[in-house]
Parts: C-alpha cells; structure tokens; sequence
C-alpha cells in the first residue's frame, strides 16, 4: 500500500501537511476568466498558507443533456491549463474519461483526477499511473469505501504510489446525495490521503430536469465535517458568478465568497487537528 505523505507536483499531502486545496471552475470557459478565477484563488491560496491546485475540466462526458456546454476539448482545454501554470506558478488538474486522454494530460497537469463514474475503468486507472504524474481517484456514487481498495491496487499495480481518494457522495434514493462521513477515515485506513469534495457532494442528480441540480448552501456545513474527521483534501468548485456557469453552477461557491468559507474551515481543521489519529503516527 502507498505510505503518507504522498508527492502531488510541489506538495506533500498528509501527515500534519498544510490543506490540499483542489479549486477553480467546474468547466473551462475562455482563457481570460479561467486565469481571472486562478489568480484569486492563489491569492486567497497564499493568505491562508494552503497548497492550491487549480483544477477545470477540458470536457464534461456525463453531462445530463447532450445539448450541454461540455467544455472547449483536450487540445483546447488543455493549452488553457498550461497558460493558468505559466501565468500563476500553480500546479493544475483535470479530470481524464479515456485511456488515450492520460498522456497529453499528464504532460500539462500536476495531478490526474478519475471520475467517479469511471472508478472501475482498470484501463483508465492505468493509462494514468503510467504518466507518473500523482492520481485522485473519486469514489462512484455505488461504491464502498472499502471497495476503493481495489482502485489503490490497479493503480500501485501500474507504478502509481501517489494517490488520493475522493469522497464526492453517494447515492441515496430521492433526487440528491447523502455522504457517509465514515468513508473519510475509512479509504483513509488503505493507507492513501482523502480528498473531501464539498461542491459535487450536494448535487441533485437531474433536479433541474435536463441538468443537474444543487443546494450551494449545504457546501460549508458538509465541509466542516470532512475537517473535523481529518480529510487532508478539499475540492471546492467556484465561479464569478454560479448562476452562469455553464456546468453545476447551483453547487458552486460565489469566488468572493470563498476566502470566508475556507477562513472558517481552516479554523475547524487547526482546532480538531491534535484529536486526530493518522497514519504517520
């Protein structure tokens, strides 16, 4: 199994490391408000000394509707990312659908994220550890904590040691996900790092009939457990303006009001920090 802390590009993530911050646009847009959302984020990143990565995907494949904005592509998506880490210094993700995405992406990206849908892909899993770039892999909505280890083992089984796991929330029954806090300390015990993901963790699957909905309050309160337990992650989708955002606006944080929630978070995370077993002890 993979030891604590893990490298993810410039950063260690556990064992009494700063935060991970995982943030940025649901979806990329145009170059010039991609870079606008970074640079805030990095300033708001540098205030509180957390380790930001900015994270947009170049293509949304699960869209509700297949009239939905998905994103400009790899090619285009992916020159976008490279100009964010020129401009900014910041290490940069995106979500990867395909084995032969996982190659171009790992030239660019700092971290490859697998979604959750696509958690059982073996050849996804291992197109990605083989760039050797770092790995977060969701846990599917119809996955078990417990079953993520198998997840941990196609990847180590390809050369990855680097690897988070994601909670993002699972499927409960009435239009919306419910998260099971335990899975936090529990993919922890598989000896990997837990990245929290409050904003997909509050989406109301086809609430908006064509679209995915989301209750955009619920987002700090979810989080505030996930510091409390001792994720050492946090992904965290923002915009300018969510209500125009072309992808899971209704679960994303306002940008100007992100500084505050993290503000919040951080304290709850230093407060619990000492209550905490981990696994470098």
């Amino acid at each position: 199994m993979p030891n604590y802390p893990v490298s993810v590009g410039p950063y260690l993530c556990g064992c009494e490391q700063p935060l991970l911050w995982i943030a940025g646009p649901c979806v990329l847009e145009d170059e010039v408000a991609t870079l606008e959302i970074a640079e805030e984020l990095q300033r708001v990143a540098e205030l509180f000394s957390v380790q930001l990565i900015f994270k947009a995907s170049f293509d949304k494949a699960n869209r509700t509707s297949s009239n939905a904005y998905r994103g400009p592509g790899l090619e285009e998506g992916l020159r976008i990312l490279s100009q964010v880490r020129r401009a900014t210094g910041l290490p940069v993700t995106t979500d990867i659908h395909e084995p032969s995405q996982a190659q171009a992406a790992g030239e660019v990206c700092d971290l490859l994220q697998i979604p959750a849908f696509l958690a059982r892909q073996t050849d996804l899993l291992v197109a990605a550890a083989r760039t050797g770039k770092a790995v977060n892999a969701k846990k599917a909505q119809f996955m078990s904590p417990d079953d993520m280890r198998h997840v941990v083992t196609k990847l180590t089984d390809a050369g990855c040691q680097n690897i988070l796991l994601c909670e993002r929330g699972t499927f409960f029954g009435y239009g919306r996900l419910v998260n099971d806090m335990r899975a936090i300390p529990q993919m922890q015990a598989l000896g990997v790092p837990v990245v929290f993901d409050a904003t997909h963790s509050v989406q109301e699957p086809g609430g908006l009939g064509g679209a995915t909905g989301g209750n955009r309050a619920m987002v700090e309160p979810l989080a505030r457990a996930a510091m409390a337990l001792g994720a050492e992650g946090l992904f965290t989708e923002t915009h300018p303006n969510p209500d125009k955002s072309p992808s899971d606006g209704a679960n994303m944080i306002p940008l100007n009001e992100i500084e505050d929630v993290l503000r919040r978070l951080l304290v709850i995370r230093q407060a619990t920090a000492n209550l905490i077993e981990t696994p470098c002890e």
